[in-house]
Order: C-alpha cells, then structure tokens, then sequence
C-alpha cells in the first residue's frame, strides 16, 4: 500500500513502509556520507535497516559541503502531490484543429500532463470523436481545470463533476474576474481553494503574480502555484519577471507559469527565472505548425532548466575581451 513521506521538505510517495537503508538504496545515496533525521531524531547509522520509515514520517537527509555561500541553485525533481514528473512542459487540449493533432503536439511535447475542460456531453450526436480515443488517460495524467469559471461556486461544481466522472483529485483551479483580461479574481480564488482542498482536492492554482496572494495560496494548502506570465492566450511572454522570481524564492512548492506564453524563447525565459515548469495551450495549438511549435517548446523549457542551473553571466555595463590582451603582438 502506497504511503506518502516528507524528505527535505517535498513530499514523495513510497510504494509502501521501507527500512531507511532500502530508502536510501533506492534514492542512490551512499549511507556513509550522510546523517537521517527522522521526525526530528537522529537516526543511528548502525539502525538503518532496523527502523523503518511510515506514512507521515518526516525526514531531512543532509550531507557535508564546503563553506561559504554557493549561489548555485540545487537541481530538483518536480514533483506534483507527491508524484514525480520527467517533463516540466504542461499542454491544453484547446484550439487544436483534431484531437488527432493535439495528440501529435503531445508527443511531440515530451509532456506527461494535460490539461482538460469539463463541457456538456453532446447528446444528439454520441458517435462525435471524444478526446479520450485520441490521449488516453491512462498514459498520460488529465489535469482537470476550471476555465471560463467566474465564482467559486461555478469552480467546485465543476471540480465535482470531474472527480465523479474520472476519479480525479489532481485539479487546476482558475476563478476569473472578467471575460476581457482573464485575469484571476483572487479573492474568489482563495475561497475556492480553501474549500476544494477541506473536500480532499490537490489544487493547482492559476493566480496573478502577486507573491502575497502566492504565498496565502500556500498556506491554504495548494500543491502549485501558477502565476502568469501575461493574459491567457496574449502571447506577450513574462511581463513580471520580478514579482515571478519573488514568488519562486518563497515557494516551497512548485512554481509553474501559467498563461501568456507565446513562443520558445518565453518558455525558456520563464525557466531562466527559476520556475520548475510551464503549462501553455494557445502557443501550441495556434502556432502554424503545432507539432512543431511543441518540440520547439520541449527543448525551450529544458535549455531553460539547464541554463537556471548553470548560472548565468554577470551582465556589464561595458565590453569584456574573451581573450586577454596582455602579450598582443
């Protein structure tokens, strides 16, 4: 029976209770070159495989590094509600031509997770292509979202539906202000949080990129926090990289933009910021080559990843020669 732990401060689930020496073969470190602290005690390295980490357990593994301040970040996995995800590019199913297209995109992509809408069942046509034929749900993890939502009452409703229609509790919550900005009402939005995660939702939350409203969202309970980069379906690319980067320093859940996005280099800048993902539908679907536009994105997100960890090049007011000038002929 699968059980969820807290290693480090990220929750992570286990296929079931394990001695903390099967724990740390399984996460490929060597027992000799750290210290386990379980539930704020120190556990014996001559015990290892006698205590056995539970469901709830709390650890923190630690290991010696020089001193000093090294302002390199530290490479994470990105885990979501406990489950750990390879690609850090998020995609809708809107606006594609076909399903068979969006399928395509969504290969293309490298992206485990999608987006999904909650709409009417079309009862005068049964026979009508339906999206499950084209990505299956099995493969790939539905993000059940709220969009054209305005109230939270609207949002719960949907959410409801959706966990009775597929068993999801994984969702993505959008409460929006009004129909010419998209934007969210984060008022509304909190309240929906708050209620959705008292009924045992996991709630992603699409919200502005306030880091106030970022953090509330937090300590309500939300699994992620997804600022936008600029209104949905604009294109115009991060327009705050101050207030996102505000928002990532104090998360201590994931940071995934949301909305906005137009083209690779705006993935890539949002990655370069320190986000630990992007979620995107217009820039794909609405690109004239979507299956295309999807690779391009997937290697967007990851040159965006590697570039945050690498650290970037102080930037000068003046030219710097590569070469050195001293012994110029």
């Amino acid at each position: 029976m699968a059980v969820t732990v807290t290693i480090n401060g990220e929750a992570r689930e286990l296929n079931g209770p394990v001695s903390v020496a099967a724990l740390l073969t399984d996460m490929g470190l060597d027992p000799a070159k750290i210290a386990v602290e379980r539930n704020l005690e120190v556990v014996p390295k001559s015990q290892y495989h006698e205590i056995t980490v539970n469901g709830g357990d709390r650890l923190e593994i630690v290991h010696f590094i020089g001193g000093g301040d090294d302002a390199r970040p530290v490479d994470k996995p990105l885990i979501i509600a406990g489950r750990t995800f390879k690609s850090r590019l998020i995609i809708g199913t809107g606006k594609y031509k076909t399903y068979a297209q969006n399928a395509a995109a969504l290969k293309a992509s490298g992206a485990e997770m999608v987006t999904v809408a909650v709409r009417r069942v079309n009862l005068t046509d049964n026979s009508s292509e339906k999206l499950v034929d084209f990505i299956d749900p099995k493969e790939y993890v539905y993000l059940p979202n709220t969009a054209g939502c305005f109230t939270a009452e609207d949002a719960m409703r949907t959410l409801r539906l959706a966990r009775e229609a597929g068993g999801w509790t994984l969702v993505k919550l959008e409460v929006l202000g009004d129909k010419k900005t998209l934007y969210p009402n984060m008022i509304e939005t909190l309240r929906a949080t708050e209620l959705l995660i008292k009924e045992g939702f996991q709630v992603m939350v699409y919200c502005s990129d306030d880091p106030l409203m970022a953090k509330r969202l937090e300590e309500l309970g939300a699994c992620a926090i997804m600022p936008l980069a600029a209104p949905i379906g604009s294109g115009l690319g991060v327009q705050n990289p101050v207030g996102i980067r505000m928002i990532i320093e104090e998360a201590k859940v994931p940071v995934i933009v949301d909305a906005g996005v137009g083209t690779a280099s705006d993935a890539a800048i949002a990655m370069e910021l320190g986000c630990d993902g992007v979620l995107m539908n217009t820039a794909i679907a609405e690109a004239k080559d979507p299956v295309l536009m999807a690779a391009a994105m997937r290697h967007a997100v990851e040159a965006g990843r590697l570039a945050y960890l690498a650290g970037r090049m102080p930037k000068k007011r003046y030219a710097d020669p590569s070469s050195p000038i001293a012994g110029l002929i």
